[in-house]
């Protein structure tokens, strides 16, 4: 048995279930989350979780390095941008990232272990990887916070 389909149908169809594109930013965002996560497994450190989100934000990458485990922000930027793209973790990100690492931490039953919050910048060349930047320790537990 065959079944015909009208060509204008099979047309609406396809059009209806068709991918949209990625906005610029949304796909600029993934590219350098990709190439930070490379990097940093090519540095041996292990790859534990990406994009966990809390209450109070989003974490873009958790990483251990021994004993320690590692919060990544990762910041993709064109090349032709005025600042260097951590310069974007400011004092208000810094103090999100802190209380969604917290609430990370709890839901892994608040183990004693120590961490940092590192940066990996990303610069992009039009749609391609130029240049990654890795910068450990970029900043404390926000002052407002304590991991007891």
């Amino acid at each position: 048995m065959c079944w015909i389909i009208p060509v204008n149908l099979l047309a609406l169809f396809s059009t209806h279930f068709r991918r949209k594109p990625e906005p610029d930013h949304l796909r600029r965002g993934h590219l350098g989350e990709s190439a930070a996560k490379d990097h940093l497994k090519q540095q041996g450190l292990k790859f534990l979780a990406a994009n966990y989100a809390g209450r109070s934000g989003e974490i873009d990458l958790v990483f251990r390095d021994h004993e320690c485990l590692v919060f990544v922000e990762v910041k993709a930027r064109s090349r032709n941008s005025w600042t260097r793209p951590a310069s974007a973790v400011d004092d208000a990100k810094q103090r999100r990232l802190s209380r969604t690492a917290l609430q990370y931490l709890g839901e892994i039953g608040n183990p004693r272990v120590t961490f940092r919050f590192d940066i990996v910048e990303v610069v992009l060349d039009e749609d391609a990887v130029g240049e990654v930047r890795h910068l450990p320790n970029a900043f404390p537990l926000h002052h407002r916070h304590r991991y007891v």
